[in-house]
């Protein structure tokens, strides 16, 4: 039955298997938004052993690593971590916008969830603010999601 409230959320990260592909420019940020991630999977039940960070050069990079991540199938989710600061050409809006498409594709194509947490802020103090270090972190954010994502889709798999 659907109703138009949401269940509290039970999750549990146990025995499901993350990789996270995290940029390295604005690396202060992106490491924090990297170890949030990956306490908050460990909070939730899941094992060192099943947490695999890779990094890579700046977020446009991101795609084409977590492409081959999904495509091996040895992971319940994946998500992106990079950070984009806004500066004065349109470069962000592009890296943002590019990205973000990729990863939908590849999520939809593997069929793996893909937690896309590229952050794009229009100044520095945007990015702090939502890479800093807390539960309330969008590296946090993205742990939650990945593990409520990797939930359903062992729920949508395993009805069949």
């Amino acid at each position: 039955m659907i109703t138009g409230e949401c269940a509290p959320l039970q999750l549990n990260a146990q025995g499901f298997k993350f990789a996270l592909v995290v940029s390295r420019f604005n690396v202060e940020l992106t490491d924090q938004l990297s170890a949030d991630a990956v306490q908050c999977l460990k909070e939730r039940g899941a094992s060192p052993a099943d947490i695999v960070v890779v990094q890579v050069p700046g977020a446009y990079e991101i795609p084409v690593v977590i492409n081959e991540l999904a495509k091996k199938g040895l992971y319940d989710a994946i998500i992106a971590l990079g950070v984009v600061v806004e500066g004065e050409t349109p470069h962000a809006q592009m890296i943002g916008d590019s990205t973000g498409i990729a990863l939908l594709d590849i999520a939809r194509e593997c069929g793996v969830p893909v937690i896309n947490e590229i952050v794009g802020t229009r100044n520095w103090s945007q990015a702090v603010a939502r890479c800093s270090r807390s539960r309330t972190s969008r590296g946090w954010y993205a742990a939650e999601a990945a593990v409520e994502m990797a939930q359903v889709m062992k729920t949508i798999k395993g009805s069949k």
